[in-house]
């Protein structure tokens, strides 16, 4: 079959298409990218319309937050740094009493000013409680605990060896061995085993924690538990070998065996 072309009629050069596609590429990426922009400006209308609206509340969350911020740190200044100060002083007299009473001093006495206060000034007992947001106020807790325990107060040292927070790795554990020992001495012996694995298995170090696996595996033994008791006995001969607790270990762990 014959072709023709009809009489005017130009066959496009492929340059001439290949512009045309791009032109209409380019349209289309002007028309996709104005549509971006149109949807983003319609956002930041609707945002600025609802920031408009809500400008009261804005500006109250905004004072609000400042109001926080300069409270707190007048409060740190003006308020927790003299009032941990003052709690400082307080405690000096009552530590001297507590540890010439740990020396061996007339205990029974000294432990008892360390408690209640002597000199002008007040004891573990009253900074524990006027002070009780501050450094001094926390440790107070843990002095006044010691110092019922030493007495034979041991419902009261349970009590505020309880309230006393700390992150120091022996003195933590000390305290919750304290309470171990007092439920101990109360004759409460499932208790004591409880505070005296918490205290053995708060921030284990050589010092602290030999020593309460052995008073956890005594308790035990004593209760007839001798697998839990050689649990602990065997944790300080193979962990604990360097310290005095290990000395002793092995004949109790032929009790528990």
């Amino acid at each position: 079959m014959a072709t023709y072309n009809k009489r005017g009629y130009k066959v496009p050069k492929e340059k001439e298409v290949k512009d045309t596609v791009e032109d209409v590429v380019i349209d289309e990426k002007d028309s996709t990218t104005a549509e971006v922009f149109s949807k983003l400006d319609e956002t930041a209308s609707r945002t600025e319309d609802w920031v408009a609206k809500n400008q009261k509340i804005i500006i109250g969350i905004v004072g609000a937050v400042a109001i926080f911020t300069v409270g707190y740190l007048v409060y740190q200044k003006f308020i927790a740094e003299p009032k941990q100060e003052e709690a400082a002083n307080e405690m000096f007299v009552a530590q001297q009493n507590f540890q010439k009473a740990t020396d061996g001093v007339a205990s029974d006495s000294l432990y008892k000013l360390a408690l209640n206060g002597s000199e002008g000034k007040f004891g573990f007992v009253k900074i524990a409680d006027e002070y009780s947001g501050t450094d001094a106020g926390n440790l107070a807790n843990y002095y006044a605990g010691m110092a019922y325990l030493n007495t034979g107060k041991y419902t009261e040292a349970i009590e505020y060896l309880g309230k006393f927070k700390s992150e120091d790795m022996v003195l933590g554990a000390l305290a919750k061995g304290a309470i171990g020992d007092a439920y101990a001495q109360s004759n409460q012996p499932k208790e004591a085993l409880e505070n005296y694995i918490k205290a053995a298995e708060s921030n284990k170090n050589d010092f602290t924690t030999p020593r309460f696996l052995l008073k956890a595996g005594k308790t035990a033994l004593a209760l007839g538990n001798k697998e839990e008791a050689l649990k602990y006995f065997t944790d300080i001969k193979d962990n604990y070998d360097a310290t005095p607790e290990a000395a002793s270990v092995d004949a109790l762990i032929g009790l528990a065996q």
